[in-house]
């Protein structure tokens, strides 16, 4: 299955008045046709940040530093102002976890949907009024036609969320990111968001880029999964594969994490906590916290071996031997 984008070495520092903030650390992944990339870590971990440099949004005082992002042969990270904004909202769009506020209020939600058909295809605004509707209807907004005519305000939180989704998928794009994109919704609406991303990934035939902290989701929802800690890609495999044989001791420790009620002890903590990414050590950023730990692991950042078939692991422990996959 060929690759719709690779990320290979991506790094992004912030500049702030006590010295340089290393957000993101080498990442490399790729997101491949017709796949949902689940990209998960702890909060701070640099999941949005990584998104936002796909983007090529980062905004002083951050910069991506390194790195290549692949989409079509071409490098978005060398690409001018002009031709991203060909790329943005066409090739690569992105479901936001604020959707009420990401919307206009002053604008009707129908409006807003139609507003893309005339910018990227040229469309009359009748005729952008009509695929407007058609695209709500898509995503499942009931009396579509009465609710184009509203604004974000009479919508509740989850029906905004599918306007995002209508306005993502409307110029047929190769890449939707979703970033955390149940925030704020209770349970059962989290869940039909998420069934919505999976049908229409489908349907549409759209790459996704999952962004969440939450593993739950990943294994409901996804084909691979990316680990990141403190910015750092730790872990890649497919979901079946890294729920039945973490390898690396962060990605283990996310698993146990997860609440269960089939076991006496309901979650496991993770030990530590997340290290400041401000002047930090140039070595694997779990260290502080890894049970397997030895000197190199502070000084010299390891890279990604294969373990299995698509499985991914940054871990020398792991590499050598010492650390077995369970």
């Amino acid at each position: 299955m060929s690759a719709v984008i690779e990320v290979r070495d991506v790094s992004v520092r912030f500049a702030t008045d006590f010295g340089e903030v290393e957000a993101v650390d080498g990442a490399s992944f790729e997101v491949r046709e017709g796949e949902i990339l689940g990209l998960v870590g702890e909060s701070g971990s640099g999941k949005s940040v990584t998104a936002t440099a796909i983007l090529r949004l980062i905004r002083r005082p951050g910069r991506l530093t390194g790195g290549s992002i692949v989409l079509g042969g071409r490098d978005l990270a060398r690409l001018g102002e002009d031709e991203l904004q060909k790329v943005r909202g066409t090739e690569i769009t992105m479901v936001s976890q604020t959707p009420r506020t990401a919307l206009n209020p002053l604008i009707t939600v129908g409006e807003q949907v139609a507003r893309l058909f005339v910018l990227h295809a040229g469309l009359s605004k009748a005729d952008a009024r009509k695929r407007a509707i058609e695209m709500l209807a898509m995503v499942g907004i009931p009396e579509p036609e009465r609710r184009a005519r509203q604004y974000a305000h009479q919508f509740s939180g989850g029906m905004c969320q599918r306007v995002m989704i209508a306005m993502a998928l409307a110029t047929s794009p190769r890449l939707l990111i979703a970033d955390e994109p149940t925030t704020g919704l209770d349970v059962s609406t989290a869940a039909r968001i998420l069934d919505l991303l999976r049908d229409l990934g489908h349907r549409t035939g759209a790459s996704i880029l999952l962004i969440t902290h939450d593993l739950g989701v990943v294994a409901t929802t996804c084909h691979r999964v990316a680990v990141m800690h403190a910015g750092q890609m730790v872990e890649v495999a497919p979901v079946r594969a890294l729920f039945a044989h973490p390898a690396h001791p962060y990605t283990r420790a996310l698993v146990r994490s997860i609440p269960r009620i089939d076991c006496e002890v309901a979650m496991e903590p993770i030990p530590g906590a997340v290290p400041s990414l401000l002047n930090i050590a140039p070595g694997c950023r779990y260290a502080g916290r890894c049970p397997w730990v030895e000197e190199r692991c502070r000084q010299i950042k390891p890279g990604m071996t294969e373990i299995a078939p698509d499985h991914l692991v940054a871990c020398y422990a792991v590499e050598d031997g010492r650390a077995r996959v369970v």
